[in-house]
């Protein structure tokens, strides 16, 4: 994926948080943010960026133009809508990386100086929060780039019967199939790859430790979950599993297993492998569309938790 480039208008700093910032000549960072700005600590706002794009929005229901840094922005660029970013997504300025960390931010109205003196705030709904991975200095002027996080996604399907031609796979498309729509929907770039092998321990292993190993963020099995000789899916990952998740597991064998008993009988589990997050999967198209309708719906989140970023 392309990146893209952008003008750094204007650095500003201010003493307190939600007070009107002024431009500077500079603005040094460390690992806690910007030297001297109310917002460096140890949390995931450090830096504030937003675009000048939104200032001219503003300006034309205002019928002015607010100044740099009259937002409370840190960092005022030009060259793209920095609110249509993404948590995880990187800028880099010469030496300096910051990561996305957050999209917008509660507007707290006339307890905001902000608000008080420009009447309005563009910064609840366009502005993006970052925190330093490698410190530096930003001038007005400088060239910033944007590279969004590639989510890395892998489904694995086992079935001696679909690896050796007997059948089709077709649970491991409807995964690959939801998953994609899944990212699309949120946004997110993505990398989405499918994998069908027989229902054999070193090669579910050998996968999932090369997923490890490439910083897969989410892998997907189907198959193998049930009881029979062969089904050895749950066993395998729970030996490569560091943190085990098992609520969603047991809140969707419960949800389905109340008006169908036999899904109770499912062993699926899942769980945290180093930065790879893990869900094993029964091998219907059915039971696949069920389990990735309630794993979607909590995935984002867990991303952001392994990124060590306070969502709630």
């Amino acid at each position: 994926m392309s990146t893209v480039k952008l003008n750094v208008v204007s650095v500003n700093i201010s003493e307190k948080k939600g007070e009107i910032k002024h431009p500077v000549n500079k603005i040094s960072l460390n690992s806690l943010g910007i030297v001297g700005d109310a917002h460096a600590g140890d949390w995931h706002r450090q830096v504030s960026l937003l675009g000048k794009e939104s200032f001219e929005r503003f300006s034309k229901i205002a019928g002015r133009m607010p100044v740099w840094g009259e937002f409370a922005e840190n960092i005022t660029t030009e060259g793209m809508d920095v609110f249509k970013t993404h948590p995880g997504d990187i800028f880099t300025c010469g030496k300096v990386i910051l990561e996305v960390t957050q999209i917008g931010k509660k507007c707290h109205g006339d307890g905001c100086a902000v608000y008080r003196e420009v009447g309005n705030c563009v910064m609840p709904k366009e502005g993006i929060f970052t925190r330093v991975i490698q410190p530096g200095t930003i001038t007005p002027g400088d060239t910033m780039e944007y590279f969004p996080k590639i989510y890395k996604a892998l489904v694995i399907t086992l079935s001696d019967r679909a690896s050796n031609g007997t059948y089709e796979d077709l649970s491991g498309p409807e995964a690959v199939k939801l998953l994609t729509a899944y990212f699309q929907n949120t946004g997110l770039a993505h990398e989405v790859s499918y994998r069908l092998i027989p229902d054999n321990e070193q090669m579910l292993l050998g996968l999932l430790e090369e997923a490890q190993s490439d910083g897969v963020n989410v892998v997907i099995t189907t198959g193998g979950t049930g009881v029979g000789v062969r089904d050895i899916t749950p066993e395998v990952v729970s030996s490569m599993i560091d943190k085990e998740i098992p609520g969603i597991m047991e809140m969707i064998r419960l949800k389905y297993g109340a008006e169908k008993p036999n899904a109770l009988l499912s062993r699926g589990v899942a769980g945290l492998m180093g930065d790879t997050f893990v869900f094993t999967l029964p091998g219907s198209v059915k039971a696949v569309r069920e389990y990735m309708d309630e794993i979607t719906k909590t995935l984002f989140h867990l991303f952001l938790m392994r990124m060590g970023i306070d969502s709630h």
